[in-house]
């Protein structure tokens, strides 16, 4: 640092009475670091305000001295001393940088996750709290307690600061589960028509054997027992019904497709974000009936802070509704790729043992017609109706 601030310059000095030279810079006093002699060259580092030393030393002496200076922040300074411009941009920087490390630059929400964060910004922003608050403006500990109290669900509520940050930590009330009636009476019956291949029971009457066949809706398990008193006791009916059942599934689409295609046309907006503000900083609107819009910010960081002020950009993209015509190979295998879709999302915890595809052409459209025949879980829980 202390170099920044002197500025250091690189000397190569030669000459016929070069350690006379050499000495008579010891002699003074004047200080030299990183120095050497090599090839009849001295070479040395010397701060700038011995220069001048150096070079009437020299020319005593006669030799040649070439200097050079390393760029550092004086250097700097005194090479830009002129440009008012510059020195004017260094203070402004300098000012909104003491700015902003005195007020609020961004509130960082933690510990939340029900409540969320609007709702406490919210409520920060009714106690005067929001970016470009002062932070010597803030009772916290007031702040704290008033927000538990503004925002449900919220026990316990701190804040901090951190640099230019505002940090509120939260923490969200516990609710007590739902206790849920897994013993609720009820009965096992047929969610589809076919023919049982596996049972298990665990609780309840098995009303049904493996190999009858059964409707939708048929009593598979009764959870309505009787002793041999003739006492009735109501059961929460468990079992593992496990049949073979058809189902069938239709899947269309058309040959003549809509879609959106991109014609070039792009318009940009961008908006001017200061602090909660977002100020357009165009006219008009977006014209185009369809488009599509990628957005970007851009903030402004000074001396490695990022500011609250930033650029927003908006680039819309047209887009123009076209007509496109396909091929039946293309439509059938799209509506195959649906079927494929419907079997992974919807018939994962069956076993298919056939599937029959049925293929409909007509001038507009193509209807596949996929007839399953499964075999998987039958039973369905329906709760007994006791006065």
């Amino acid at each position: 640092m202390r170099n920044q601030i002197r500025g250091s310059v690189k000397i190569n000095a030669e000459g016929k009475h070069l350690y006379k030279f050499i000495n008579r810079i010891h002699n003074d006093k004047i200080y030299c670091f990183e120095q050497y002699v090599k090839g009849g060259i001295f070479c040395a580092e010397i701060y700038r305000h011995d220069l001048k030393k150096i070079e009437s030393i020299a020319e005593e002496y006669g030799i040649e001295v070439k200097s050079f200076e390393y760029s550092t922040f004086s250097s700097e300074v005194i090479r830009r001393r002129g440009r008012i411009g510059l020195i004017i941009g260094f203070v402004l920087v300098l000012a909104v940088s003491l700015y902003f490390s005195a007020v609020v630059v961004t509130i960082d929400i933690q510990g939340n996750d029900k409540v969320s964060d609007k709702a406490i910004l919210t409520a920060l922003a009714e106690m005067g709290i929001e970016e470009g608050t002062p932070f010597g403006q803030i009772n916290y500990i007031w702040s704290e307690n008033q927000l538990r109290l503004m925002v449900n669900g919220i026990s316990w509520a701190g804040m901090h600061r951190t640099g230019h940050r505002l940090v509120v930590e939260v923490t969200e009330l516990v609710e007590k589960p739902e206790m849920l009636n897994e013993r609720m009476p009820c009965n096992i019956v047929a969610s589809h028509e076919g023919y049982i291949t596996y049972t298990s029971v665990l609780d309840g009457q098995l009303m049904k054997k493996v190999g009858d066949y059964v409707f939708e809706g048929d009593l598979l398990v009764s959870g309505v027992t009787s002793d041999d008193t003739g006492h009735t006791n109501l059961h929460h009916a468990l079992a593992e019904i496990t049949g073979v059942y058809s189902e069938s599934v239709t899947f269309e689409g058309d040959f003549v497709k809509e879609r959106l295609n991109l014609t070039g046309e792009t318009d940009t907006r961008r908006r001017l974000k200061l602090f909660s503000l977002d100020i357009p900083l165009y006219l008009g609107e977006n014209k185009y009936e369809y488009s599509e819009c990628e957005e970007t910010e851009k903030p402004l960081v000074i001396m490695g802070k990022k500011l609250p002020i930033s650029i927003k950009k908006e680039q819309f993209q047209e887009l123009q509704r076209t007509e496109t015509r396909i091929t039946e190979d293309e439509l059938f295998a799209e509506l195959m790729k649906k079927v494929y879709l419907y079997e992974q999302n919807f018939l994962s915890d069956c076993t298919i043992l056939e599937n029959e595809v049925v293929q409909e052409t007509t001038e507009d459209k193509i209807i596949l017609t996929v007839n399953y025949k499964l075999e998987g879980d039958i039973g369905a829980e329906r709760e007994i109706m006791a006065k």
